[in-house]
């Protein structure tokens, strides 16, 4: 009798001790965030992806009632800011905005230690980022007719820069190859702005690379602009053509960007952060700062984890067959 008395007051503790972790786990949901959240960027400083988190980082905190501080973590194509995020603990201080480069990563590196689609939750899609595909000022060609005919003629003499190994200029340029049916010679960078000085400088011929540092140089004709990357002209540049409208139908190139937290961050905390990236996505200063700066913000159904996690499995399918094909790196 004793015995069973003893089990049941065990039984009766363990409930109660379970009860009370339970209310307690609820209480800390209820009120988070108590303190500065962490939002990861796996590029230096002063690229378009960390221009993004600062933008949004001031008003989502604003909404959230505590600052969120940008940490950049470069390096290894952002597979290290990614393990980082991935391992980091799941109580929604530490967030992750990356590019299209989540859903390059697995067929561009091996035994990655984490799964970018499995190893995190979905926050929400945030901004599409277009490219230009670019030419030196002394080219032969001035339109993208000519420049097909150039290409044709020349083959391989025909030089195109790109940032690296796994580049969105790089994986630009050789879905451009690739949809152009010619193999030309890629010659790659140490990142976008040494490779736009070579351009610039007329030491290569072309180069795929982001609105956000080259239309400046394309309105004052240092370059030359054979065609956009998007379904639509672009207000800032209506003048160039898309190259989906001059004959590479379904062409199209957007650099994205999403944000992620570690796997296993309560649903409540996910949904505050939700909730916050779309109040600061539809600031006016927010709004404005990047329309000035090219970059689109997307439409507010895709700011979710549904939006979010679709897009990114569809880009999957898109990049792995063309980074696969063009045994990169090149």
């Amino acid at each position: 009798m004793k015995l069973q008395k003893t089990l049941f007051a065990g039984i009766a503790a363990v409930l109660s001790t379970g009860a009370l972790i339970g209310s307690n786990v609820a209480s800390a949901q209820k009120d988070w965030p108590t303190k500065a959240i962490q939002m990861v960027v796996p590029f230096a400083a002063g690229g378009p992806t960390d221009t993004i988190a600062r933008l949004i980082a001031v008003p989502m905190g604003q909404a959230l009632g505590q600052t969120v501080i940008v940490e950049n973590v470069p390096g290894a194509g952002g597979t290290i800011a990614s393990t980082k995020v991935a391992r980091a603990a799941p109580d929604g201080y530490t967030i992750y905005i990356h590019h299209m480069g989540m859903a390059t990563a697995n067929a561009l590196y091996d035994k990655l230690p984490y799964d970018p689609m499995t190893s995190f939750e979905y926050i929400g899609q945030v901004a599409d980022v277009p490219m230009v595909l670019l030419g030196k000022k002394d080219l032969p060609a001035n339109n993208f007719k000519e420049l097909e005919a150039y290409i044709k003629a020349n083959g391989s003499k025909v030089t195109m820069a790109n940032a690296g190994p796994g580049a969105v200029s790089q994986l630009c340029g050789l879905l451009f190859q690739s949809r152009m049916g010619v193999r030309l010679t890629n010659i790659p960078y140490k990142g976008t702005g040494p490779a736009l000085t070579d351009l610039l400088g007329g030491q290569v011929d072309l180069l795929c690379d982001q609105t956000t540092q080259t239309i400046p140089y394309i309105k004052d004709g240092r370059v030359k602009a054979f065609g956009t990357t998007t379904m639509k002209r672009l207000p800032a540049i209506p003048n160039v053509p898309t190259l989906n409208e001059q004959g590479l139908k379904g062409f199209e190139v957007k650099v994205w960007h999403g944000v992620y937290a570690p796997k296993g961050v309560p649903q409540p905390i996910l949904d505050k952060i939700n909730a916050a990236l779309k109040k600061a996505l539809n600031t006016p200063d927010v709004k404005k700062r990047l329309e000035d700066a090219n970059i689109d913000i997307v439409p507010m159904e895709k700011v979710s984890a549904k939006g979010l996690k679709n897009h990114l499995e569809s880009e999957i399918n898109v990049w792995g067959p063309v980074i696969r094909k063009a045994n990169i790196p090149d």
